[in-house]
């Protein structure tokens, strides 16, 4: 798996830092702005399946904190975290475990204890790639994909982060229930996710 220093090198890094993006407004129509090696990208509108399985997602991520009393950890749906400054990367993911103060517009990459992509058609091989090259650079402990290919039933992917880069520990295709890797054990129901 490439890192982001690794991409930078390949790709020179482009003019808008972290701060640029911060200071950016979020488009009204629902599309979502991220940075990506000092590129602002643009991605479409998540659609109701989307917004649908990242849904589930936080909730089954919020009884589970809640059950386990974990107060120190917050759950937070689709907020900006600032993955590298250096190198100008900044993302939305669809869902954040958070282990600071949630009182806040933007978190830094340290703060982020697990992220949640929901991918579909309208999200680019590179873009994935970025995302996850940024993830694996900030050493964020857990990763979740779903994939949600057309017309087809969803999938559900859970990594933990070693040495190397992300391990899947998790793989199930819909009509599974698994418990996925995270700060605290996590029961996934990936009919939900439709």
């Amino acid at each position: 798996m490439t890192t982001s220093a690794e991409v930078a090198m390949i790709h020179p890094l482009g003019p808008t830092t972290v701060e640029d993006w911060l200071a950016e407004a979020q488009p009204s129509d629902g599309s979502r702005l991220e940075l990506m090696l000092g590129y602002l990208y643009m991605t479409p509108p998540p659609g109701g399946r989307h917004q649908y399985a990242a849904g589930e997602l936080f909730v089954f991520l919020r009884n589970a904190l809640r059950s386990a009393g974990r107060r120190d950890l917050h759950v937070l749906p689709s907020v900006a975290v600032r993955i590298s400054t250096a190198f100008r990367t900044g993302v939305l993911p669809d869902v954040a475990v958070v282990n600071a103060d949630f009182n806040h517009t933007s978190f830094a990459a340290e703060d982020l204890v697990l992220a949640v992509e929901v991918w579909s058609h309208g999200n680019t091989r590179e873009e994935r790639e970025t995302k996850i090259a940024g993830y694996t650079a900030a050493r964020v402990p857990y990763l979740w994909i779903v994939e949600l290919p057309n017309g087809r039933p969803a999938r559900f992917e859970g990594y933990r982060l070693g040495e190397s880069g992300y391990r899947q520990e998790v793989f199930a295709n819909s009509g599974e229930t698994v418990i996925a890797p995270g700060p605290i054990s996590v029961e996934v129901d990936t009919d939900a996710l439709r």
